[in-house]
C-alpha cells in the first residue's frame, strides 16, 4: 500500500507543474491592460510603470514563472488586483464556502443518485425505468445556472420557503470555514438550521446534474452485473433480492461508479461558478468571476489552479479507494 501511494504522489509532480506552467502563459497572453484597467482611467503612466515594475511584468517570462513557483512554496500566489491582498488570503477566505457548497451538492447527489440508479436496473425496461432515464438525461442536458433560476424562482420567490441569496443571516464563529460543520461544534443549532435553509436550494441546483450522472451509471452498472454466474448463484440458492442487490452486485458495480463520483466531486468546484452568481453565494467562484471582470490575472491564476490542484486530488483518493475495493489494484500497481 506504501508504494501504491508512493507512486501517485510521485505522479502528481508533472501534472502540477505543467498545469501551473499552462495557466501562467495564458495569464501573460490576456488581452486587455489589466494594470491600467485596476489604476483607474485617471492613473498616469509613471504610476501604471511602478505598479507593473511591483509585479515584476517588465522580467522576462522564464523570471517571472520562477519567481511564482517561488512565491508558492511560502504561500504567496500573487498580488490581486482588486483587492491589494496575496491571492493566497482571499482563497482562503473564500474557498470554504464553495467547498462546503460543493461537498453538500455531492452528498445530495450520492444519496439520490445511487438508490435511483439501483431501482432504475430492478426495473430495466418497465415505466419507471423510462421515467428515470428520462428525467436523468434531463438533468445532465439542463444548465445549472437555469435550473439554479427556476428554482430560486419556485421556491424563494413564488412559495418563500427558502432565502433568495447568501450563506447566512445568524452569526457562526468560524473555526473551519464550513457553517453546517462550524455552527455543530459550538452548539449554535439556530446557526445550523439557518445555514442549512440557505444552503439548500443552490446546492440542489448544482447537484441534478451530478446525481443524473450517477443515477445512469449506476444502472449501467448494475445491469451489467445482473447476469453474472455469482448473481445467478445468490439467486438460486433463495437469497432475498435485497441482499443480492446491495451487498454484492452494487459493491462489484460501485468501483467504476465510483470513478463517476470523483469526477464529478472535483468538477463541482468549477461548476459552482454560475450556481454561486445565481445565489450570490460568496465563495471562490464569485471571487474569480470579479477577477476575470476585472483582468485580475493573478486572482485568475490562483483560482485555475486550486480548482485543478482540488481535480488532481480528488482522482489520487479515488485511485486509493480503488485499491481499497478491489485489493488487486494495489497489488498490481
Amino acid at each position: 500500500m506504501g508504494r501504491f501511494i508512493g507512486k501517485r504522489i510521485l505522479g502528481l509532480i508533472p501534472t502540477i507543474l505543467g498545469l501551473i506552467l499552462l495557466i501562467f502563459l495564458l495569464s501573460r497572453i490576456m488581452p486587455g491592460d489589466s494594470v491600467r484597467l485596476a489604476l483607474g482611467p485617471e492613473a498616469t503612466q509613471e504610476q501604471i510603470v511602478a505598479m507593473e515594475n511591483q509585479l515584476g511584468l517588465h522580467d522576462p517570462l522564464p523570471v517571472q514563472f520562477f519567481n511564482y513557483i517561488k512565491g508558492l512554496f511560502v504561500g504567496y500566489m500573487g498580488l490581486s488586483l482588486r483587492s491589494g491582498r496575496n491571492v493566497w488570503l482571499d482563497i482562503k477566505d473564500t474557498f470554504p464556502a464553495t467547498f462546503e457548497l460543493s461537498l453538500v451538492s455531492m452528498i445530495i447527489s450520492v444519496a439520490v443518485g445511487i438508490p435511483l440508479g439501483i431501482y432504475s436496473a430492478v426495473k430495466n425496461n418497465k415505466i419507471s425505468d423510462h421515467i428515470i432515464r428520462i428525467v436523468s438525461l434531463s438533468g445532465i442536458a439542463l444548465p445549472r445556472f437555469w435550473l439554479a433560476i427556476l428554482l430560486q424562482l419556485i421556491f424563494s420567490y413564488w412559495l418563500g420557503i427558502f432565502p433568495v441569496i447568501g450563506r447566512g443571516n445568524v452569526a457562526v464563529e468560524s473555526i473551519t470555514g464550513l457553517r453546517l460543520l462550524d455552527s455543530l461544534l459550538t452548539g449554535n443549532f439556530a446557526g445550523f438550521t439557518d445555514s442549512f435553509i440557505h444552503i439548500l436550494l443552490p446546492a440542489i441546483a448544482l447537484s441534478i446534474a451530478t446525481a443524473a450522472q450517477i443515477i445512469r451509471m449506476t444502472r449501467t452498472n448494475m445491469i451489467d452485473q445482473m447476469n453474472k454466474d455469482y448473481v445467478l448463484a445468490a439467486e438460486s440458492y433463495g437469497l432475498p433480492e435485497n441482499l443480492v442487490y446491495q451487498r454484492y452486485m452494487l459493491k462489484n458495480a460501485f468501483i467504476s461508479v465510483l470513478t463517476t463520483v470523483g469526477m464529478q466531486f472535483g468538477s463541482l468546484i468549477g461548476n459552482a461558478f454560475l450556481v454561486e452568481a445565481v445565489f450570490g453565494w460568496p465563495g471562490m467562484a464569485q471571487y474569480a468571476i470579479q477577477g476575470i471582470l476585472y483582468k485580475d490575472y493573478n486572482a485568475i491564476i490562483g483560482v485555475t489552479l486550486v480548482i485543478g490542484l482540488f481535480f488532481v486530488l480528488i482522482n489520487v483518493i479515488v485511485d486509493l479507494l480503488y485499491g481499497f475495493f478491489d485489493p488487486k489494484i494495489k497489488l498490481d500497481a
